[in-house]
C-alpha cells in the first residue's frame, strides 16, 4: 500500500450514533485574560473591514477607502495586546537548547537574567511608547476624522500590559523555581 492511499474504516450507523453519545469537552474560559477579549475583539472588527473591503471592491466595484485604514490599525492592535497574552503565557519565541547541557544552577541564574532582560525591555518600550506619543499624539487618521492617538495609546497600554505581564512571569517563575527555558514540559499542558 502506498503511503499517500487513504485508508476509510466502515463504520456502521449505530457507531456513528453513539459518537453523539459521548459528554462534550469541558470549557474552562478562565485561562483567558481581559486583554484577550479585547484582542479578539479586534480581530473580529478587522476581518469585517477586510470583508467590507473586499465586498465593496471586487462586487459592488466601488471601494471604500477607510476600511483599509481602520483594518491596519486593528491589526496594530491585534499584534501588540496578542502579545501580552504570549508574555503571560510565555509563549514568545525562545532558545532553550543550551539549558539542556549546562548545570541547574547556572540556566537558573540565566533564566533570571532573561527574565529581568525582558522587564527592562518592555519598561524602555513603554518609556519609548510615551514620548512618541508626546510627540504626535495629536495627528488624525488620514481617511476617517478620528485622531490616531487611539492606535497609540492602545500599543502603550500593550507595552504596560507586557510589563506587568513579565513582572508576573518574573515572580512565578522564582516563586516555582524554574521558567519555561529551564523545564519546557512542565509548560506543554499550560493552556489545557
Amino acid at each position: 500500500m502506498s503511503a499517500t492511499q487513504e485508508i476509510h474504516t466502515q463504520v456502521t450507523p449505530e457507531e456513528l450514533a453513539h459518537t453523539f453519545d459521548e459528554a462534550p469537552v469541558d470549557v474552562d474560559l478562565k485561562v483567558y485574560a481581559p486583554e484577550d477579549w479585547i484582542t479578539m475583539a479586534l480581530f473580529w472588527l478587522m476581518a469585517g473591514c477586510v470583508f467590507l473591503q473586499f465586498f465593496t471592491r471586487y462586487v459592488l466595484n466601488d471601494s471604500y477607502a477607510w476600511t483599509e485604514e481602520i483594518a491596519v490599525n486593528c491589526l496594530i492592535g491585534v499584534v501588540f495586546l496578542g502579545s501580552v497574552m504570549c508574555v503571560r503565557m510565555s509563549r514568545h519565541i525562545q532558545v532553550d537548547v543550551l539549558y539542556h547541557y549546562l548545570p541547574a544552577r547556572l540556566t537558573r541564574i540565566m533564566a533570571t537574567l532573561v527574565d529581568i532582560a525582558r522587564i527592562a525591555f518592555f519598561a524602555y518600550g513603554s518609556w519609548l511608547m510615551w514620548r512618541y506619543l508626546e510627540i504626535v499624539g495629536e495627528e488624525e487618521m488620514v481617511t476617517v476624522e478620528l485622531p490616531r492617538n487611539i492606535v497609540f495609546y492602545s500599543v502603550f497600554a500593550a507595552f504596560v500590559l507586557m510589563l506587568a505581564r513579565s513582572i508576573q512571569v518574573f515572580i512565578a517563575n522564582m516563586r516555582r523555581g524554574y521558567s519555561v527555558l529551564e523545564r519546557p514540559e512542565a509548560f506543554q499542558n499550560a493552556e489545557d
